[in-house]
């Protein structure tokens, strides 16, 4: 069996406005750069002008906005010729629902329960609400559906064929069949909204329908389906049953089995009723289409502290969020946490740790998204005690008391295998947030979880409402979490990011050994990523935001001159992380004289302030916008940018003075990730510097032709260090470490991993280690908490006082080997015992030594 494991993938977020042709035009670019595989976003038919494809309407077909099935092939004939490869994003756990391009949806609404998608998508048709037995709740109104019906904004209205059908605006909802021939009796005028006679027919007839057309606002109380978080419009699949599996992937499995597609990442795995289960059978059915290769195949998985991703999945890792956990972690100085912590609360009064902002946002989220579901999983387990005398007396109302305990210290997404014993990983995590549950709860309450645990633990006949749980726990981690508590807590905001652990402010070098150790023995093939399509800030933005990690006293005298300058603000908190965000994202080439240039950077901060705000759900949010508070906000946000003000020169000389530290952070990451066991992933456009915002800022248009153009010259890394500023020292990196993989792939893919001994002042502030299998070795140095020990100015080189007395060791069978630089040529050196750092951080702060064969 041939293996499709690539050595280096490029994210290409693929729409109406960047096709499979588009794409084409940057194969040689790609192959020049190092990359063997395209890793592209979601490539089925999703919603009209989809600019991420998450929203697949129909998963039969190759999107017609990017090209179609034949621009998908033309592309990847285009891939073929110069040796690449294709890498698909899949999502298996929803698609997108609410208007009229959906036809399984739309068939499901038209005939209910009787329609052969009755069981494609997971609906609860036994609703204990009356209203909803034999229904689905559909919450696509824009306000009560008593107001949009007086109002004449729900019409019966005919299609060109002359289908009836119930219109709302631009959307579209079926009517059943059975109401055709009353409907041509009576007339569509006969059901016209303008007078009381007519809105009374129209509501009878919508009491008829399969549906229950209602406002979106009651979806978190009353909906009796699963959704893609709490996003009306995108509706969960029950992926699970043999069937819609099939129909959902036929199209993939096609074009798999015919070599057009060389592997897959899996979107939201966690949201399915059976992860484990699904990737053991997605594995199986690659396996079974084309016997003679292997899939490349990852999930999307955020992993808590003490988590990690089950072996027997049967899939190659994840899709890299925790690297860059790591890495990051890597790069500040958790010493520092505590003044970090004390700064953000005096200043705001909001906890100095992440742990008590989670679990608030957690007991938040519950109320305002999830009590649907929660409602479910409460109702199936008070069935259950119902059953057992030993049990009947534990009333619904505790059950959900527990329930939301539980959930509120939970700190993992979700346990696995619902039904059966608990994992090792899994009860370790649920006894933790079982234990926080009880001290938070009244003794009293202590028995209920203790059944729960029991009952959510493996308990014959509960396999139905664990299930549940696991799926409601998922999506309430990320919404509490990701999308508000990470938006409330600004301790550093560097440290909130996908997948990351917020409330660790930085890790050793000894942690991020270990994790790579473990990474080669368990997950080799592991897809390593710094950048995503769902970031919250660009990779070297939070690169040179980990730098005030080191600087606690300096960052806390810029904010409080800041702060000093007199004008309306909006509240301590938001202000503070605005800050951040304008120090970490401030663009290199960006003057305090270009007035046009700092209004357009106003504009992206104006972009990621409403979204944060809203996010925060405090001051304002989504459903009810505070436009009062925005509007404070948004009036601070561009004052500060106020030409000849006194903030700009303040932000400006703060920026200078972290950005040379910042920007060998963001040249360290990027080698780590190269050379570290794992595949390297680059999102797109960030072989420069990448200061992106959240998305959709992290989404725009790349700028190829200066790539190309800079690739070109074949520059030789160090020689650019003068002139780093303008991102081509990192393609450079870049180029010449992929290059190597190309020339030795297994040695990156299988090497050995050997951590090498630091001796000296800096033990703690270089990381080095060495590759190496078969004759050929790789030996990488890079530093860490850098800011104190550079030249100063706008350099990015080291003092070199602090390199003397500092030494490498090296293992002794690499003694008399000739390794030659690959970041700066020049004459080979000879392996010794004891490395001097002088001469291998002088020319650049990064090392990659490399022997191809050294027998």
């Amino acid at each position: 069996m041939t293996s499709a494991r690539p050595r280096a993938t490029m994210r290409l977020q693929l729409h109406k406005g960047f096709t499979f042709a588009d794409a084409a035009t940057l194969v040689p670019y790609l192959s020049d750069l190092g990359i063997s595989h395209v890793y592209s976003s979601p490539i089925l038919c999703a919603r009209a002008g989809s600019i991420h494809g998450y929203d697949v309407v129909d998963p039969t077909t190759v999107n017609p906005e990017l090209g179609g099935e034949k621009g998908l092939r033309d592309f990847v004939a285009a891939l073929r010729q110069a040796g690449l490869g294709l890498i698909v994003d899949i999502v298996p756990n929803h698609m997108a629902v609410g208007g009229s391009d959906n036809l399984w949806w739309r068939e499901l609404l038209r005939r209910g329960r009787s329609s052969r998608y009755a069981e494609f998508f997971d609906i609860d048709w036994e609703s204990a609400d009356a209203d909803l037995f034999g229904k689905v709740l559909a919450p696509f109104l824009g306000r009560p559906y008593g107001e949009a019906l007086a109002a004449g904004e729900i019409q019966l209205a005919q299609t060109p064929s002359g289908e009836p059908v119930i219109r709302y605006f631009g959307s579209e909802f079926p009517i059943d069949p059975a109401d055709y021939a009353h409907i041509a009796t009576c007339g569509l005028e006969a059901f016209n909204p303008a007078h009381p006679g007519g809105r009374c027919h129209l509501h009878t007839l919508l009491e008829r329908q399969h549906y229950r057309l209602a406002w979106w606002g009651v979806a978190g109380d009353e909906i009796n389906w699963r959704r893609f978080f709490d996003i009306n419009g995108l509706a969960a699949l029950r992926i699970e049953v043999p069937a819609v599996f099939e129909e959902t992937h036929a199209t993939l499995f096609r074009l798999y089995a015919e070599g057009l597609i060389d592997g897959f990442r899996v979107d939201h795995v966690d949201g399915l009723a059976d992860p484990p289960r699904y990737c053991r059978r997605l594995r199986q059915r690659l396996e079974e289409l084309a016997p003679d290769r292997r899939a490349y195949l990852v999930v999307e998985k955020i992993l808590g502290a003490s988590e990690s991703l089950p072996r027997d999945w049967g899939v190659d890792g994840t899709s890299g969020y925790d690297f860059m956990n790591e890495v990051s972690a890597f790069q500040h100085d958790a010493s520092n946490a505590a003044a970090l912590g004390r700064l953000w609360h005096d200043a705001t009064q909001r906890p100095a740790d992440f742990e008590d902002e989670e679990t608030q946002a957690r007991l938040e989220i519950l109320q305002r998204a999830f009590d649907a579901q929660l409602r479910e999983v409460t109702e199936a387990l008070h069935r259950t005690a119902r059953s057992d005398r030993e049990t009947r007396d534990l009333s619904a109302a505790v059950i959900r008391r527990g329930l939301v305990a539980l959930l509120s210290h939970l700190r993992v997404y979700r346990g696995y295998n619902a039904g059966a014993e608990r994992s090792a990983m899994d009860q370790a995590a649920f006894a933790k947030a079982l234990a926080a549950a009880k001290r938070t709860s009244p003794a009293t309450m202590h028995v209920v979880l203790d059944q729960l645990d029991r009952w959510l633990g493996g308990e014959a006949g509960n396999e139905i409402a664990a299930t549940r749980f696991q799926q409601l726990s998922a999506p309430v981690a990320a919404k509490a979490a990701e999308d508000t508590a990470f938006y409330r807590y600004g301790r550093l905001l560097s440290r909130n990011d996908v997948g990351f652990d917020a409330g660790r402010l930085g890790g050793s070098v000894a942690d991020f050994h270990r994790a790579c150790a473990d990474r080669l023995s368990m997950f080799p093939d592991a897809m390593l990523a710094t950048a995503t399509h769902d970031h919250k800030r660009g990779e070297d933005l939070r690169a040179r935001l980990a730098v005030i990690s080191e600087i606690p006293d300096e960052w806390a005298a810029f904010v409080t001159h800041c702060r000093a300058i007199d004008m309306a603000r909006p509240d301590p908190a938001d202000e503070i992380m605005l800050y951040q965000m304008i120090v970490g994202a401030w663009p290199l080439e960006l003057s305090l004289s270009d007035e046009a240039g700092c209004q357009v950077f106003a504009d992206r901060l104006a972009g990621w302030q409403q979204k944060a705000l809203r996010e925060a759900k405090l001051r304002t949010d989504w459903t009810a916008p505070d436009l009062g508070y925005e509007g404070v906000a948004r009036a601070f946000l561009f004052d500060l940018f106020a030409p000849h003000g006194h903030f700009l020169p303040l932000v400006r000389s703060f920026v200078d003075m972290i950005a040379p530290a910042g920007a060998v952070n963001g040249l360290v990451q990027t080698v780590l990730k190269m050379t570290v066991p794992g595949m390297p992933d680059f999102f797109q456009g960030t072989e420069f510097w990448d200061y992106s915002l959240v998305d959709p800022d992290n989404r725009r248009s790349v700028d190829f032709d200066s790539r190309r153009e800079s690739l070109a010259a074949n520059a030789v890394p160090h020689t650019l260090a003068p002139t780093w500023r303008d991102g081509r020292i990192k393609q450079a990196v870049i180029q010449h470490v992929l290059g190597l993989r190309r020339q030795a792939p297994d040695l990156f893919a299988r090497g050995d991993y050997s951590p090498l001994p630091v001796k000296g002042a800096l033990e703690e502030r270089i990381v080095a280690f060495t590759r190496s299998m078969a004759g050929a070795v790789l030996v990488v140095v890079v530093p860490r908490l850098v800011h104190r020990l550079l030249q100063g100015g706008d350099r990015i080189l080291f003092e070199p006082h602090h390199l003397r007395d500092n030494t490498v060791s090296l293992p002794e069978q690499l003694y008399g080997a000739r390794l030659q630089s690959l970041l700066t040529g020049g004459d080979a050196m000879t392996a010794q015992a004891e490395l001097p750092l002088q001469p291998l951080l002088t020319d650049l702060p990064i090392t990659v030594l490399y022997a191809i064969d050294c027998k």
